[in-house]
């Protein structure tokens, strides 16, 4: 069996809103640990990673390549999905998780995204 995913970090997964000749992108586990470990739970969500990194966006979380282990890349707060566990695909190489500040932050930025003030 698969290693389940950990809150806060970076797994690869094939969105279903990319388009089909679009490769495995890095996304972050933000679902509760509760739900990622549950046995029953066959879903988690995530939080997709952009190297697109536009100035000034509400909805996205910059990160530097030393949070990630990634290149300079976002959060996109507005593109926050559900995706099967066993879709995810573990990097390659070692990644870095994101803290749970962090994870309060991308949720803050998909408060936006909704139109509901943050906290």
């Amino acid at each position: 069996m698969k290693r389940m995913p950990v809150r806060g970090e970076i797994w690869y997964v094939k969105l279903p809103t990319d388009p089909p000749d679009k490769a495995e992108r890095p996304v972050v586990i933000v679902s509760l640990e509760a739900r990622n470990k549950h046995p029953r739970a066959n879903t988690v969500l995530v939080a997709p990673l952009t190297g697109s990194v536009e100035h000034e966006v509400p909805t996205h979380v910059r990160l530097s390549p030393g949070e990630t282990g990634l290149n300079l890349s976002c959060v996109k707060g507005e593109d926050v999905t559900v995706v099967r566990k066993e879709s995810l695909t573990e990097s390659r190489y070692p990644l870095r998780s994101l803290s749970n500040t962090r994870i309060c932050q991308i949720a803050d930025a998909v408060r936006m995204a909704m139109g509901c003030p943050v906290r």
